[in-house]
């Protein structure tokens, strides 16, 4: 009976033991990798530089006048009326602008109410069954990138939005 209580003993210790192993295992596989796919670098890769779209000179190079990308988040969803066929619809659109670099984020701020006004300007000229498509959409984001650009070239002389971009789009 002695014999049999240590067999036991000795059987459940090996089985701790093979579980201890395989846990240590997991572990140390799973830390491997995540340290091995999800590492960043500091440095980005030739690759992740040209997607980017940066500029590169003779010496491959980005130049410093592609910044990193910054939002800039309209204080407000813009709520206005399109006419459409049927009926008039109410529109809310929820806004932010993509520029790039600290500048361009200062700028951008420092004129949103020129920003907000020419952007209302711009989807209030819209149509309702325009806007039911996704052309419709993508057709009203290019022209408010175009007329902001245009408004922030006549104030500060520069481009300052790169991209307008709609967060929140609900039609009634």
């Amino acid at each position: 009976m002695a014999e049999e209580e240590l067999q036991m003993e000795e059987g459940g210790k090996s089985k701790m033991m093979i579980i201890i192993i395989v846990a240590v295992v997991l572990i140390a596989g799973g830390a491997g990798a995540y340290f091995f796919l999800g590492g960043s670098s500091d440095s980005p890769t030739a690759e992740e530089t040209q997607s980017a779209g940066g500029d590169e000179d003779s010496q491959g190079q980005v130049s410093s006048k592609v910044g990193t990308a910054l939002y800039v988040a309209m204080p407000r969803p813009f709520v206005f009326n399109v006419p459409g066929t049927g009926r008039d619809r109410l529109v809310q659109i929820k806004v932010q602008l993509m520029v790039r670099g600290t500048d361009n984020e200062e700028s951008a701020k420092m004129h949103i109410p020129m920003i907000e006004g020419t952007l209302l300007r711009v989807f209030s000229m819209a149509n309702a069954d325009d806007l039911v498509t996704e052309a419709g959409k993508v057709a009203l984001r290019d022209n408010a990138v175009k007329e902001v650009q245009k408004a922030m070239k006549d104030i500060i002389e520069k481009e300052v939005v790169e991209q307008v971009l709609f967060t929140g789009f609900v039609m009634q």
